[in-house]
């Protein structure tokens, strides 16, 4: 039986273009989305490529939603083999200038969706004795940026999340936790995080107005002078995020270009794949 897949969060970009790649390595692929109206280019995919990918519908923000999908996969499958956290949104707007309801909603769809997810396919992946998981994070994960402190905190946790589960789980149950963590992405992400911030939040104000206009001219300036350093393509890193699936020792965290391991550098270096901190932290309380 083919091993089979669940992307959260496949209307576009990387989730997409995983969808597209896990299927045309045999994977039986589980494609789900918030909102099924947003579909149509997976679907002209999946007839184009005659592709075994089913859409299914989940909102990483409803524990109902994050059920029903995974007991439709497991009833038609009776597994799941790799669940891939890709759902995400980003966010740039200052801690002050940030309603309760976005603060809220940017630890949803970025961490609360992950805990949820991989809460609801532990126990079918602990009873068969294999699984994995992977969470699509950011090197917002490892290094705060400015104007990011929120999404970057969501991604923290993420991150921490997944190596106290690595710590103890992986061993016990034989079920493997990575973080894939791209830098700039060109796609619908990197606009939602814009509209974001200057159409809902109207930018930063007050103080902080010279502050921001500082950062959005540094990022117009990385961008336009090398975009193909710092902006990689969904596809890209979507074939980051299959090479660590189909890797038998997988390692705990990945960058995805250059320029990410080199902003991350001075928490990497000494541990660049986050093996040797797991291990201590075995040693130290196992």
């Amino acid at each position: 039986m083919k091993r089979n897949v669940l992307i959260t969060g496949t209307s576009s970009g990387v989730g997409l273009e995983a969808s597209l790649l896990f299927a045309s390595k045999g994977y039986k692929v589980y494609a789900s989305m918030r909102n099924l109206a947003k579909a149509t280019a997976l679907k002209e995919k999946i007839k184009e490529g005659n592709l075994d990918i089913e859409i299914v519908e989940l909102d990483v923000t409803k524990i109902d939603s994050i059920k029903k999908a995974v007991e439709t996969i497991v009833e038609k499958d009776g597994k799941i083999d790799v669940l891939v956290n890709n759902a995400g949104a980003g966010f740039a707007k200052t801690t002050e200038q940030s309603s309760e309801e976005e603060i809220r909603w940017v630890t949803d769809v970025n961490y609360h969706g992950v805990v949820f997810c991989t809460q609801a396919v532990l126990p079918y992946m602990r009873k068969q004795r294999s699984g994995q998981i992977i969470s699509v994070t950011s090197v917002g994960g490892l290094v705060g940026q400015p104007f990011n402190e929120l999404y970057c905190g969501a991604k923290f946790a993420v991150e921490g999340y997944m190596e106290g589960l690595a710590s103890y789980v992986t061993d016990a149950f034989n079920i493997n936790f990575s973080c894939v963590e791209p830098g700039g992405i060109s796609t619908e992400f990197m606009t939602s995080a814009v509209g974001k911030t200057v159409v809902e939040g109207q930018m930063a104000s007050g103080e902080y107005l010279p502050i921001f206009q500082q950062y959005m001219d540094k990022s117009v300036s990385r961008s336009s002078e090398s975009a193909e350093i710092v902006f990689q393509t969904g596809t890209e890193v979507a074939e980051v995020v299959l090479e660590v699936a189909e890797n038998e020792h997988p390692p705990m965290r990945t960058r995805t270009s250059e320029w990410g391991e080199e902003l991350c550098e001075l928490k990497t270096k000494a541990d660049p794949d986050g093996t040797k901190l797991v291990n201590q932290v075995k040693a130290k309380f196992l």
